[in-house]
């Protein structure tokens, strides 16, 4: 119903010159952008649209002002050679020109064009939204046939546009929510995993989805794909988790096996802030378990550097080795460095004044990321270990 709905909005553009505006609006990874390319693909099929319709994709994470969204409308349409040194007095100056400059040589009708912007919301934060309100005020009037589509994953989106801004927007809405169950998201890794009848090898082939169907139906498989499942629906993370896998076949071992399923998925879910603590210095990883004794005794209260290097020298006393004996301005240099990995961040408000071994810090990492980061990280000394599982510091 959405595809026809779109598909019957830009048909009215492409071939009956009819402007319009509509957003697509829903979370990441629900087929926003696959309803929109699916939509233009069949679009495509249609002779007139074919040779009538122009496109312009612009994002709002390239393009991050208008300046450079004029470029590109320019650069996607070829009108670099017509613009050519010509300078303009204003945003609408400039795009009037670009449409009028795609009308036909008998002037009567004009080229209908696409405009397709993804993270629509990111064009509100633009100066005065001058790009959003010359297009949908073009929509409006009967300038030229434009069809402008904005696609993002922000519910409120309407409520970042100005007052000027709404009023030209047509309040089309086609709203995507994942409506999806597990029983579907298995059949789903099952059409993603197997090989279609068309393939060449038809025995390879018929091996290929036997192995699949076992995978799908093993016990331990299940779990994992039930935990993706709960953690994120959309298809982007459930591609990686299936690219992971495949990338473990081999001529030598032609299938997936639950144990490939079980490694893909302890990938996906690693955590980037424990991998973080793997290549820190031994000093660096002592003042983060200085930090957990602090944060045990004083139950989370927040630290500065001279309490960490206090609680450090404690460890320090304990040992006749002077392997860890670092002078103030080392120490100093490696509690910034966590600051700058954001292991640990300044309390919002604490003075800008205060001098930086007195600045209260808080610790951005849990116990058991700590203590999981200690099990893995290469070549970590005994005794470091035995100072970091012990109660109190």
């Amino acid at each position: 119903e959405k595809e026809n709905k779109t598909i019957g909005l830009l048909r009215r553009t492409a071939i009956h010159g009819e402007s319009n505006s509509v957003l697509i609006v829903g979370p990441r990874g629900a087929g926003k952008t696959m309803l929109l390319q699916c939509v233009l693909r069949d679009l495509q099929k249609e002779e007139k649209v074919q040779k009538n319709l122009l496109q312009v994709h612009l994002s709002g994470l390239l393009q991050t002002d208008d300046r450079t969204a004029l470029k590109e409308i320019t650069r996607q349409l070829h009108l670099e050679n017509v613009v050519g040194d010509k300078v303009f007095g204003s945003f609408a100056e400039n795009l009037a020109f670009l449409l009028e400059a795609l009308k036909k040589g008998n002037r009567s009708s004009s080229c209908p064009v696409l405009f397709v912007l993804d993270e629509f919301d990111l064009f509100a934060h633009h100066k005065n939204q001058t790009l959003l309100y010359n297009l949908f005020d073009v929509s409006q009037s009967a300038q030229a046939p434009i069809a402008v589509v904005g696609v993002t994953c922000r519910l409120d989106v309407l409520e970042l546009l100005e007052k000027r801004v709404k009023s030209r927007f047509s309040h089309r809405q086609i709203h995507l929510l994942s409506s999806l169950n597990f029983t579907q998201y298995l059949e789903r890794v099952w059409t993603q995993l197997s090989l279609p009848d068309s393939f060449p090898d038809k025995k390879f082939a018929q091996e290929w989805n036997a192995g699949v169907k076992t995978l799908c139906e093993d016990k331990s498989v299940e779990e994992v794909l039930q935990r993706h499942f709960n953690s994120s629906k959309d298809f982007r993370s459930l591609h990686m988790l299936l690219m992971l896998c495949l990338s473990r076949v081999s001529v030598a071992k032609p299938t997936i096996k639950p144990a490939d399923l079980l490694e893909a998925s302890r990938m996906c879910f690693a955590d980037a802030t424990a991998n973080m603590l793997h290549g820190l210095s031994i000093l660096e990883l002592c003042l983060v378990i200085a930090i957990k004794h602090l944060n045990d005794v004083y139950e989370g209260e927040p630290f500065n550097l001279q309490m960490v290097h206090n609680e450090f020298k404690k460890f320090l006393h304990r040992k006749s080795n002077s392997m860890y004996n670092f002078e103030q301005p080392v120490v100093m240099k490696a509690f910034e460095h966590l600051q700058q990995l954001e292991l640990i961040r300044p309390v919002d408000g604490s003075s800008a004044k205060v001098q930086r071994e007195y600045q209260l810090m808080r610790l951005t990492l849990d116990h058991s990321q700590i203590m999981d980061a200690l099990q893995k990280y290469p070549q970590c000394p005994t005794d470091v270990k035995q100072w970091a599982m012990s109660a109190f510091g």
